[in-house]
C-alpha cells in the first residue's frame, strides 16, 4: 500500500501545481463559462469563470499513470500492461469532452459538439474498451450480483452490448451531475474511493492504482472547484470521471454496483428523462428545473448544502454497496 499512497500524493500535488499554473492561463485565454439565461439566476454571476479544468485532471492522471507504469513494468509487468487500457479509455472519454468544450469556449459555438457526434465518440471508445478487456485481456463475461454475492456468466452477444450501455449511461450521468460548484467532483470522489476499497479487498492492483490516481486528482481539483469555484471541470472532466467509474466497475465485473453507489448520478439522469417525457405529454413540469440539483437550488437550497447532502447520501449508498459485494 505504500506505493498506492505515494501515487495518490503524486497526483494530488500534481493537480494542485497544475491548477495554480493553468487557471490564470485559462483566464488570460478567456476560456470562460457561459451560463444559461434560463438557469438559476444565482449562476449568472459565474459567467466568465474558467472552464475546461478537466484538462488539469487529465494531465495529472496521465503523468501519475506514467509514473505508475514505470514503477510496475520492471516488477510486475502484467499490472502495468493491464493499466494501459484503463487509462486510455479514461483519457479517451476526456478527449470527447475536450472537443465539446473547445467548440463551446474557444470557437464560441454555443451548441458545442452535436449530441449525435458526442454519443458516437463515446460509443466508439466504449466498444473498443469492452472488446479489448473481454477478447484481449480475457476477463470473462461473468458479472457479480450485489447482495446475492454470486456471479453469473452472460453470453458475449448480451455481455458486450450491455457493458457498452453501462459505459454510455455512466459517463452521461456523471456529466449531468456536474452543474454546481464541487458537486460532480465530491460525488465521484466518494464513488471512486469505494471502488478502490473494493479493488483492495479483491486484490485487483490495476484498479487500485487507477483509483488512487483519480482520488488524488479529485482531492487536488476540489481546492479550486468548491464554492466559490475558481475553475469548472467542463465536459472534459465530467466525461473523464464518468469513464473512470464505468471502466473500473466493469473491470471488477460489478457493473450492477453502479446502480447503488452511483445512485445520485442515476437519479440526476432519471430526473431529466422524467421531466422531458412528462412535459412532452402534458406541457407541465414535474421539477422546477433539471437535473434535479437545480430543482433544489430553485427551492432555496444553497449550493454548499446541495453538495454536502448529495455527497453524504453517496457515502451512505457506497457503504451499502460495499457490504453488498464483500
Amino acid at each position: 500500500m505504500e506505493f498506492q499512497l505515494k501515487i495518490l500524493l503524486v497526483s494530488f500535488f500534481a493537480t494542485v501545481v497544475l491548477g495554480i499554473v493553468m487557471i490564470p492561463a485559462l483566464k488570460r485565454l478567456k476560456v470562460g463559462q457561459s451560463e444559461r439565461e434560463d438557469g438559476p439566476k444565482s449562476h449568472l454571476k459565474k459567467s466568465g469563470t474558467p472552464t475546461m479544468g478537466g484538462v488539469i485532471m487529465a494531465i495529472s492522471i496521465i503523468g501519475a499513470a506514467i509514473f505508475a507504469f514505470i514503477h510496475y513494468i520492471g516488477k510486475e509487468p502484467e499490472v502495468g500492461r493491464k493499466l494501459i487500457p484503463l487509462i486510455m479509455a479514461t483519457i479517451g472519454f476526456g478527449i470527447i469532452g475536450f472537443i465539446d468544450d473547445y467548440k463551446k469556449v474557444i470557437l464560441k459555438n454555443t451548441d458545442g459538439l452535436k449530441p449525435s457526434a458526442k454519443m458516437f465518440g463515446l460509443l466508439i471508445i466504449s466498444i473498443l474498451y469492452v472488446i479489448y478487456i473481454e477478447k484481449i485481456l480475457g476477463i470473462g463475461t461473468d458479472i457479480l450480483i450485489p447482495f446475492f454475492k454470486v456471479t453469473i456468466p452472460l453470453p458475449a452477444i448480451i455481455y458486450i452490448p450491455f457493458m457498452i450501455f453501462v459505459m454510455l449511461a455512466t459517463t452521461n450521468a456523471i456529466n449531468l451531475t456536474d452543474g454546481i460548484d464541487g458537486l460532480a467532483t465530491c460525488v465521484t470522489l466518494v464513488i471512486i474511493t469505494t471502488i478502490t476499497v473494493i479493488a483492495i479487498l479483491f486484490g485487483v492492483k490495476e484498479i487500485i492504482i487507477l483509483g488512487s490516481i483519480v482520488c488524488g486528482t479529485c482531492l487536488g481539483f476540489l481546492i479550486f472547484n468548491l464554492n466559490k469555484a475558481k475553475v469548472f471541470m467542463g465536459d472534459t472532466g465530467s466525461l473523464l470521471l464518468g469513464g473512470v467509474v464505468a471502466c473500473s466497475a466493469i473491470y471488477l465485473k460489478m457493473p450492477l454496483l453502479i446502480l447503488i453507489i452511483a445512485a445520485v448520478p442515476v437519479v440526476e439522469t432519471l430526473s431529466v428523462i422524467m421531466q422531458v417525457a412528462y412535459y412532452k405529454r402534458t406541457k407541465k413540469r414535474i421539477f422546477k428545473m433539471t437535473p434535479i440539483h437545480h430543482h433544489f437550488e430553485l427551492c432555496g437550497w444553497k449550493e454548499n448544502k446541495i453538495v454536502t447532502t448529495f455527497s453524504l447520501v453517496t457515502v451512505l449508498l457506497c457503504i451499502i454497496g460495499l457490504f453488498s459485494v464483500i
